[in-house]
């Protein structure tokens, strides 16, 4: 099993279930979790995080959809070349996302035994578009 400590995932969503579902499978690989828990004021917030090894974005959430916060993301240098995984139940998304430049595509639920994998190949650039 990989450890990936000092490794850093962003996780920004706005359901605290999917939160921790995903917190407890990075903890499983020693990965820290660091939560933007809501989009309210999402742009000064993410201003204020060290620069992570992954994101996983949200597209449903309220007041800034993910698809508007990854346009933010793209336009400011700490998170150049930072890997974004759309991460939603909504997997008829997966062309949009596609086509809005995210980099992977996990839809939830998350598949704990294949997540490893999953977030392996993502931290080694490799795209991931899954769905369960």
């Amino acid at each position: 099993m990989p450890l990936l400590d000092g490794r850093k995932a962003l996780i920004i969503e706005d359901d605290r279930v999917s939160i921790d579902v995903l917190k407890r499978l990075l903890d499983h690989v020693s990965m820290e979790a660091m939560v933007i828990l809501h989009s309210f004021d999402i742009l000064s917030e993410l201003l204020t995080v060290p620069r992570p090894d992954v994101i996983f974005l949200d597209l449903e959430m309220p007041v800034v959809n993910g698809y508007a916060v990854l346009r933010m993301i793209q336009t400011m240098p700490i998170f150049q070349d930072v890997p974004v995984v759309a991460y939603t139940t909504h997997t008829s998304h997966m062309n949009m996302a596609a086509a809005a430049g995210f980099h992977s595509f996990l839809g939830k639920p998350l598949d704990s035994a294949r997540f490893t994998d999953q977030l392996m190949r993502i931290l080694n650039n490799e795209p991931v578009w899954e769905v369960p």
